[in-house]
């Protein structure tokens, strides 16, 4: 239920998923059970105080991939408007990053809308290597938008306190 709600508030300021309309709980509840039963994906949650406010997924390559077995996909990262400025969304990122590169992986890529102003500075801040745009990469309210391309180096693990 939490992560329903984190969701539709994250949806409704504009940020962090496909959908551009709040959803009903049963559809988003469908939705992560799909993800949890997909092999290659991991769904991730930041909490605050016990409570889930946002989430991530880690999407790696099919088996049948090897030659891009290098990198792995962070996707629908968000968290929702009221349980933002406590470093939440940081945290959840490096923490993905730390399970992909135990996994294996060493880069790890995302794609974001430039309407997403707070999710570009913060995976700027966090190292993120914008390397391309994509002209129309989303429609949002009637109007075509870019998306930028970002990718991270991660070598291993880091240690608790790093």
């Amino acid at each position: 239920m939490e992560l329903c709600e984190a969701t539709n508030a994250a949806i409704i300021e504009g940020g962090g998923f496909g959908w551009l309309e709040p959803q009903g709980q049963d559809i988003l509840m469908r939705h992560f059970r799909g993800v949890l039963l997909v092999p290659e994906r991991e769904l991730f949650l930041a909490k605050l105080n016990g409570r889930v406010v946002g989430s991530a997924q880690l999407v790696r390559p099919p088996r049948n991939n090897e030659a891009q077995a290098i990198g792995a996909q962070l996707t629908h990262a968000y968290v929702a408007p009221y349980a933002r400025g406590f470093g939440l969304a940081r945290s959840l990122v490096r923490f993905v990053e730390d399970r992909a590169a135990a996994l294996g992986h060493r880069v790890l890529n995302l794609d974001v809308r430039e309407t997403q102003l707070a999710a570009i500075q913060i995976f700027e801040a966090l190292g993120y290597t914008r390397w391309g745009t994509h002209p129309a990469y989303a429609r949002v309210k009637g109007r075509t938008v870019q998306g930028h391309f970002f990718l991270r180096v991660i070598e291993s693990p880091r240690r608790k306190g790093d």
